[in-house]
């Protein structure tokens, strides 16, 4: 009790009374669909706690996590120096936010951000992917006086309108125009950018090295060709590294794969918060910078409420301080390429797997059309449905079965993603493997509970 009697507010107790209604909360007062969704294919899990790449159900069977909660669990869960970050920054009770001073906390991250990138010289700090990409656009639109910018087919790049305005699928844009006047180009057309830059009015292209959706890496070569003919058109290139970024990929940037690459702003989240406390960060070039706050009088002309508080800054620079004492960047490139290695195996040996994909952390195990007659006449019911239930099909048992969380990788898409925390090693890629082979199995075994469920996918797909 407190000193006037009201009673004290205790989060154990609130969750030991309430977190049984955590499906019922949510479909009342949330995203109704969710928990629908989630009951439909069997992942209405309850979970009781979380470390590293793993998480434990009530019952105390262990989840293998290759998901990382869409990229953001890059060093897994409760990282013992983020965690302690976060507790010395709150016993610290430092004077955040007053917005009448310059705290330290967001200088030395920007400073450490910026030491992997030398070419880049100015951080803004935001709290999420999308306010990063929000402020690359604002920016590369100020900078040139240009009204547009290019971005990829199939891209991904964010939900809230500016972002949503140079996101390449049509399932989130629908309903939500007018969005901003951008403009798709297929990844890696470099004769289509020309055309586009020739017209004189783009600020930009902004580019995902490696797309989210489908795991499309840009081709050899396009990043660097792309960015010549932007900068020789007097515009920027945009490096969205929200997802590919922070190790990633085995190189700190995904774009460091191809020398040269130089961006003009890069967008960084994600990974960056430790999964703790949401933050974004836009990277960017000094006279970019010096153009958007050019006077006193623009010093607040683009800024965010929380963004540089303490919390996310000590967990940031948490993050860049185990990167590097813990090798996880090299840990991301070898570990990832024994995955993919041993999943590329695999393409010779069953029929419906068409190809494995990707760079570091970030695969893509993509599903096509299978040759024999049986295999044939299963496949063709699923594609008559809707596209992406085999991937579903194969995510579902990895999961039921096997206790391994995976996604597929977009809507009507035959592949399914990886990002696991960017700490997994040799064991989890034997168990996923193991898993995932006996799964294969069963598919092209007419395994009737797996093709079952994949008949009960194609109910649910045509009730909707």
């Amino acid at each position: 009790m407190t000193g006037d009697g009201t009673e004290r507010f205790d989060l154990a107790r609130l969750l030991a009374e309430r977190g049984g209604e955590r499906y019922e909360l949510h479909t009342r007062y949330l995203n109704h669909q969710l928990p629908r969704m989630l009951r439909t294919i069997g992942f209405d899990k309850v979970y009781e706690r979380a470390e590293g790449a793993y998480f434990w159900d009530a019952e105390g069977h262990d989840y293998l996590d290759m998901l990382a909660g869409f990229g953001v669990m890059g060093l897994g869960r409760h990282h013992p120096v983020v965690r302690k970050a976060l507790h010395d920054v709150l016993d610290a009770s430092l004077a955040d936010l007053t917005r009448f001073d310059c705290p330290p906390l967001p200088g030395l991250l920007a400073e450490r951000l910026l030491s992997y990138t030398p070419h880049l010289d100015r951080v803004f700090f935001g709290n999420s992917g999308t306010e990063a990409v929000e402020t690359a656009l604002k920016f590369a639109r100020y900078a040139t006086g240009r009204p547009r910018v290019l971005y990829c087919a199939h891209a991904f790049h964010g939900l809230t309108v500016g972002s949503l305005s140079v996101n390449g699928e049509d399932g989130f844009r629908d309903g939500f125009a007018p969005l901003l006047p951008d403009t798709p180009v297929p990844l890696g057309d470099l004769d289509a950018l020309e055309r586009e830059l020739r017209r004189g009015d783009v600020a930009g292209l902004i580019v995902e090295p490696v797309q989210g959706k489908g795991v499309h890496e840009a081709p050899p070569g396009f990043l660097l060709a792309a960015q010549e003919l932007l900068h020789r058109h007097k515009a920027l290139l945009i490096a969205d590294e929200v997802q590919t970024g922070i190790g990633r990929t085995g190189e700190f940037f995904a774009h460091q794969h191809e020398p040269g690459v130089e961006p003009d702003l890069v967008c960084v989240a994600k990974a960056l918060s430790g999964g703790y406390v949401p933050v974004g960060a836009t990277l960017g070039k000094d006279w970019i910078f010096k153009k958007v706050y050019s006077s006193m009088d623009r010093v607040l002309v683009h800024s965010a409420s929380f963004g540089s508080n303490a919390q996310a800054m000590a967990a940031g620079l948490a993050v860049l301080a185990v990167l590097e004492d813990e090798g996880i960047v090299a840990n991301a490139r070898t570990t990832g390429e024994l995955l993919r290695s041993r999943l590329a195996a695999l393409v010779g040996e069953y029929e419906l797997l068409h190809d494995v994909r990707g760079r570091g952390l970030m695969i893509g195990i993509e599903f096509g059309r299978p040759k024999s007659l049986g295999l044939r006449g299963r496949w063709t019911m699923l594609q008559a449905a809707r596209k992406g239930l085999f991937a579903q099909m194969v995510v579902v048992p990895l999961f039921q079965k096997h206790r391994i969380l995976t996604q597929v990788s977009g809507d009507q898409l035959e592949v399914i993603k990886l990002i696991p925390p960017l700490i997994i090693g040799e064991p989890e890629v034997d168990r996923f493997v193991e898993a995932f082979t006996a799964v294969m199995d069963e598919a092209h075994n007419g395994s009737a509970l797996m093709w079952d469920f994949g008949r009960n996918l194609v109910k649910q797909a045509v009730a909707r």
